[in-house]
């Protein structure tokens, strides 16, 4: 889970050039979870949208045409920010100063400010985001440090994109809208953001150098300090100071001076001249910000808001977010997402309150794979619902699931807990031959039936796993032993058991060992994996091959 606090604290750390992968790398993002996400992240230093293998796209258009809209704004925003990012970089580079820094750092008194976490500060920029799903920017109240705080935009406030506000007393530089950065050229016009402070003052600074190489080290750039104070409604924009060896480009200067409501008050002038701009009355003023209040309501009313919904037709990336089906009953809650492998995603017994899989929508969980190989056909692929009964009185609740997994296969899966004992629940699967191809003689390819359930160590110097072997011997296996196969007379005696000493409970799983061919017992960095395999056969359609098995929890020892 992303927060910017995680950036800040990297950049308190050392490290300010820093961001998240948006959308998320483990998993699929929603459309509204992306482009929430994308406005943020694009006000980062570092931004890519960037995932895991197997998962769906995270191209902006990949989420809709609401979602493309507001990531198109968010990196429109993110352009126009970045002659003041790159300063940010700068300074980092040559006092240390973080690029992103906690909201509190505008604030050090002031105590309710750390535990603020859905705003940072870019310099003297604060960015206020809502972490609400049906929350939009225009319901937030934004919670600001003490001081001026003017709120701006450009011209593109959306319900799903973070507030933006600047500190009174700062400058800073703006750029226009390029595509990328290859388009810019140091005669573009420059543009200035200004709030006055109390004092009707402000300050800000602007590093430019060739954006690539070492000449800066050597004097190859140009450091500007801009100033601005308001006296008997004149303000006055001027170069206080610079520093470095480049020449300062010709190019328009564009003021943007605010007002407060979004309204700004506008001037033109040249780069490096005095630029005097007379501030309109009072009633001006007012009438000014009236008019900015009511076009940023009239924005927010007419905005395409992304919807959080579960499918974008249309769309690379379909089926984004769906709800998993739960099975719940006696001791256990189970859910199962069947649109990705039928895997069981969620495994909580109820009356110890322990979630015993580590799983993610996509990945890990319990999953059957058709072949001995990681992750083969049967794991990824979407299930179809055959059948899902209900708990009634007196009656299991099950449900019954189906993949096809190539070549005239499929891989049926039954979960239910039983009516006579709802401690239990249980798996029976199978992988059957529908159709097979002409001159097979009615057998399929080689297919092995894997079960790959991965559980979660809550304590992990205080499990191990505990069977008796067919030959008698009693096994002791603990996280230190990595992976181990066991077959033949070695291998579990038709029952092992996760234990966790810290809880006192272990996790019970029973099978027929005539179902069986071997055991595999791998563990992870807080996880392990306790498989059953099948024998490794073709299979026809009177030779199907079959895994049944249940997990109970008991108290230990």
């Amino acid at each position: 889970i992303f927060k910017p606090s995680l950036s800040c604290s990297e950049g308190l750390s050392g490290q300010p050039l820093s961001g998240p992968d948006i959308g998320g790398f483990a998993g699929n993002a929603t459309p509204r979870l992306f482009g929430r996400w994308m406005g943020v992240g694009a006000m980062l230093p570092f931004c890519r949208g960037h995932s895991e293998k197997d998962t769906n796209g995270h191209e902006p258009w990949s989420f809709g045409e609401e979602c493309e809209e507001v990531c198109r704004l968010a990196l429109k925003r993110r352009y126009r920010l970045l002659p003041h990012m790159y300063t940010l970089l700068y300074m980092a580079h040559t006092t240390g100063t973080p690029v992103a820094v906690p909201t509190f750092f505008a604030d050090p008194k002031d105590p309710s400010l750390r535990r603020h976490e859905n705003s940072f500060l870019l310099g003297p920029v604060l960015i206020h985001a809502s972490t609400y799903p049906d929350q939009m920017s225009e319901d937030m109240l934004a919670v600001l440090p003490s001081g001026i705080w003017l709120n701006f935009d450009f011209d593109d406030s959306h319900p799903d994109l973070p507030s933006l506000y600047l500190k009174g007393g700062s400058i800073i530089p703006l750029s226009p809208p390029h595509q990328h950065v290859g388009e810019a050229k140091p005669n573009d016009d420059l543009a200035l953001l200004v709030a006055l402070d109390e004092n009707g003052k402000a300050e800000g600074l602007l590093f430019e150098d060739d954006g690539d190489g070492y000449d800066f080290t050597k004097g190859g750039y140009l450091l500007t300090y801009y100033a601005a104070e308001c006296v008997s409604s004149t303000i006055t924009v001027s170069v206080s100071k610079t520093e470095g060896l480049w020449q300062r480009p010709k190019r328009r200067l564009h003021v943007l001076i605010l007002l407060g409501g979004g309204a700004t008050l506008d001037a033109w002038g040249t780069d490096g001249d005095v630029l005097q701009v007379t501030m309109p009355s009072e009633k001006e003023v007012s009438g000014l910000v009236s008019a900015s209040k009511e076009h940023y309501k009239d924005q927010m009313a007419s905005a395409k808001r992304i919807p959080d919904v579960e499918n974008v037709s249309g769309h690379k990336g379909t089926e984004l977010s769906k709800s998993p089906i739960e099975l719940k009953g006696g001791a256990w809650i189970l859910k199962v997402v069947p649109w990705v492998g039928g895997r069981i995603i969620s495994m909580v017994h109820v009356s110890s309150g322990t979630q015993w899989l580590h799983s993610r929508v996509e990945i890990n969980g319990y999953e059957e794979y058709s072949g001995t190989e990681y992750r083969s056909a049967g794991c990824t692929e979407d299930y179809s619902v055959i059948e899902w009964d209900f708990e009634h009185a007196g009656e299991e609740e099950s449900l019954e699931l189906e993949g096809d997994i190539g070549g005239g296969l499929v891989l049926r899966r039954c979960i239910s807990i039983p009516k006579d004992d709802s401690n239990i629940f249980s798996i029976d699967s199978s992988i059957i031959a529908h159709k097979v191809g002409a001159g097979s003689g009615g057998f399929s390819r080689l297919v092995c039936l894997r079960v790959h359930p991965t559980f979660t160590l809550l304590h992990p110097t205080e499990s191990l796993v505990l069977f008796t072997s067919i030959n008698g011997t009693k096994q002791e296996v603990r996280p230190e032993s990595g992976e181990q196969f066991y077959e033949g007379d070695l291998k579990p005696n038709g029952e092992w058991m996760l234990v966790d000493k810290c809880l006192g409970l272990c996790l019970v799983n029973r099978f027929d060992v005539n179902d069986v061919h071997k055991c595999l017992i791998h563990w992870g960095t807080g996880t392990v994996n306790l498989e059953l395999w099948s024998e490794e056969r073709p299979v026809s359609k009177q030779s199907p091959l079959r895994i049944c098995h249940e997990y109970e929890v008991r108290r230990f020892p």
